[in-house]
């Protein structure tokens, strides 16, 4: 068997090989450098959304047998790495904000129209995990192998750890709802300081385009959750009433 070295492993000849600024031959090297960062930084965030909806798609594929406790136990796994590549995704945000303004705006035109929000990747991740309108792939699922063992999840957020692997589900989809509007919101951050009021590449309105498509997805978690704290206040206004 032929030996395999880490350069043909990784195919890194293909991979260092796409980076390709558009900034002119001849300008100024740093603006070409500059390019060179904004091309790698987004390179990697269309990577990490490619594991992300591989891993979110194996913990729908998980729950669908989630009766199978290592089906279970395996969609747990897969979400608590989804949660910290999402926090990955966000910390990218915080790199992409050491690119030069000055820079920036004089390679921005040589992009066309090409826009982050033409991602395949991140509109198939937002349909994957839903919003306020539609509950999503993900929820359904969870919904449904919750239901198959027993539960609503009305009863996982109010019984907790007694059931047991759906009260750790509801639990990491709560980190990847937050999470994903960390990073959301980060974008919204970054694209104002970059851009300030000027529109989109694509011909949005830039940061306020973002901030209308800003989501929390699972609002059913985060509704119960809300309900309990009523509920606990509640019961302790009754405990106050009878003890008079």
């Amino acid at each position: 068997m032929k030996s395999l070295n880490y350069a043909e492993y990784l195919e890194l000849g293909t991979l260092l090989s796409t980076q390709n600024p558009r900034t002119p031959p001849g300008s100024e090297s740093s603006v070409v450098l500059a390019e060179h960062f904004f091309i790698v930084a987004h390179q990697s965030c269309e990577l990490w959304l490619k594991q992300l909806a591989l891993d979110l798609d194996a913990a729908v594929d998980a729950l669908a047998m989630a009766n199978d406790p290592t089906g279970a136990e395996a969609c747990v796994e897969y979400l608590e790495r989804s949660a910290e590549l999402l926090r990955v995704l966000h910390d990218q945000v915080g790199v992409l904000e050491k690119l030069p303004v000055r820079h920036f705006a004089v390679f921005r035109q040589y992009l066309g129209t090409a826009s982050g929000a033409e991602s395949r990747q991140f509109r198939g991740l937002g349909r994957l995990l839903g919003d306020e309108q539609r509950p999503g792939r993900l929820y359904e699922e969870f919904t449904a192998a919750a239901l198959r063992s027993g539960f609503s999840i009305a009863e996982v957020c109010r019984r907790g750890p007694a059931t047991g692997v759906y009260h750790r589900i509801a639990e990491t989809l709560l980190d990847i709802g937050n999470r994903y509007w960390h990073w959301k919101i980060g974008h919204v951050a970054l694209v104002s300081k970059m851009l300030g009021d000027r529109r989109g590449t694509a011909g949005t309105t830039g940061a306020d385009y973002l901030i209308g498509r800003i989501a929390m997805p699972f609002p059913e978690l985060r509704q119960l959750r809300s309900q309990l704290h009523m509920s606990v206040a509640h019961t302790g206004s009754a405990h106050e009433q009878a003890s008079l």
